[in-house]
């Protein structure tokens, strides 16, 4: 993984342009811990446009899978990180049009390693829950619209993704259990791919 730093921020490339691993700097002792979760011009200057208009906050036991979703129109930037515990996250390339459609990359963030991982517009989203439970929060570029929500099912064939639970040991809701495949989805009804440059 390619990185740099930034002052307190560290930014790792993932095999996704656009997508990111952030690695905020950690200031410990015996007493516990401190760190910034978010400075705009600092993660700015990293690649994340902003700004943030809307924060949510879940908790969920293991196994539980949310996701992979989406909206569009406004689609949202996810800016996410783990709080407790521990959750495998998901990226996908849902732009219409991307050179990297349908493609994913993934990344362990629990509340140790303090990692935050960036989900860009037009990039499904999704994770799994593999500690005993987690809270997960999310800083998001657009407010929730439930009229725009699109979804992929978590164990579409065409994305493969490795998921690191068995299926038998994952939890859906009867929402994301019936998404449609993504070969099901309308390209029109995708957020489209914008060259960058």
């Amino acid at each position: 993984m390619n990185a740099r730093t930034l002052d307190g921020l560290t930014v790792l490339a993932t095999d996704l342009p656009d997508v990111l691993i952030l690695e905020p700097r950690v200031f410990g002792d015996a007493r516990g811990y401190f760190l910034e979760t978010y400075r705009a011009p600092r993660y700015a200057e990293a690649g994340l446009p902003g700004p943030f208009v809307q924060d949510n906050l879940s908790r969920s036991t293991r196994g539980v899978l949310r996701g992979l979703h989406l909206q569009n129109p406004r689609p949202q930037g996810k800016l996410v990180s783990v709080v407790a515990g521990a959750v495998w996250d998901v990226a996908v390339d849902l732009r219409a049009g991307s050179p990297h459609f349908g493609r994913w990359a993934g990344v362990e963030l629990t509340a140790e390693n303090h990692r935050q991982f960036w989900v860009p517009p037009g990039f499904g989203h999704g994770f799994v829950v593999v500690s005993d439970d987690a809270v997960f929060s999310y800083k998001c570029t657009d407010i929730y619209d439930q009229a725009a929500e699109i979804g992929v099912r978590w164990d579409d064939p065409d994305l493969a993704i490795d998921w690191p639970l068995d299926a038998a040991d994952v939890q859906v809701s009867d929402k994301d259990g019936s998404l449609p495949w993504l070969r099901d989805i309308p390209r029109d009804r995708l957020v489209p791919y914008v060259p960058q440059g």
